[in-house]
């Protein structure tokens, strides 16, 4: 059965120069369970930062986070003393392991993201940094991040897929279907209809049971499908997603 997260069951922990919508992917299984996460997926927080803004420099354990730009440039700097920009087209993921420590810097004009917070598969594990430059507008299925056995371009030691698509209004699109995974479809911008079931920006749908089917897109949309394996093991020790 389809199950929607509506966009009013979301909290905003900052506001101002630095706004974050907290979005908790277990709250969409509609529960008054004591965990709010996904399986191993824990929390995207929905970003807006200013430009001139400057989060100095702090630590990450224990949480697999991927960036994802889609407006704007967002400077990383960490701890080696690495500067990137961050951009729609370059994606960043964090495997933070023991330790990492980073500060993000906007420069230029205000800039939207994701971070996304994965439970890795096991406590203190090596830190690394992995960048990919990918298509921008791609209308269909695009492969980001998958487990470390797979073919996709950066890894998250979990038992996670994730993947992106822009498809245009009037576009229909399946959804990937991957055997023992449960999918978390958000939308981050745009609009889209699913068995007449209207999502909009923030929002959310997932079946526990089938693959999702196909969508119709009503505005042009930015649309990020999570793939879960909600019986992985998992550390419940990361900096943000290890929170319960």
């Amino acid at each position: 059965m389809l199950q929607k997260l509506s966009a009013d069951k979301h909290k905003q922990p900052f506001k101002g120069p630095f706004t974050i919508t907290r979005v908790r992917a277990g709250d969409i299984l509609g529960d008054n369970r004591e965990d709010t996460a996904f399986g191993p997926l824990s929390t995207i927080d929905h970003a807006v930062m200013k430009k001139g803004l400057t989060i100095k420099m702090h630590e990450h354990v224990n949480d697999e986070i991927l960036s994802y730009v889609r407006h704007g440039k967002m400077f990383h700097r960490d701890s080696t003393g690495l500067e990137i920009p961050i951009t729609p087209g370059n994606l960043m993921m964090m495997n933070a392991g023991s330790s990492f420590w980073h500060e993000e810097i906007v420069k230029e004009e205000h800039v939207e993201m994701l971070q996304i917070f994965v439970r890795p598969r096991e406590t203190d594990l090596e830190p690394t940094i992995q960048f990919h430059e990918k298509p921008v507008h791609n209308p269909d299925w695009y492969l980001m991040v998958g487990p470390e056995d797979s073919e996709a371009p950066l890894h998250v030691r979990q038992n996670v897929y994730i993947l992106d698509a822009h498809p245009i209004q009037g576009d229909e699109i399946e959804i990937p279907f991957y055997k023992g995974f449960q999918p978390f479809l958000y939308e981050m911008d745009g609009e889209i209809e699913i068995e007449e079931v209207r999502v909009s920006k923030y929002e959310a749908v997932t079946d526990l049971d089938n693959s999702l089917p196909p969508i119709y897109t009503t505005e042009n949309a930015t649309l990020v499908l999570f793939l879960v394996d909600r019986n992985a093991p998992m550390s419940l020790k990361g900096t943000i997603s290890g929170k319960r």
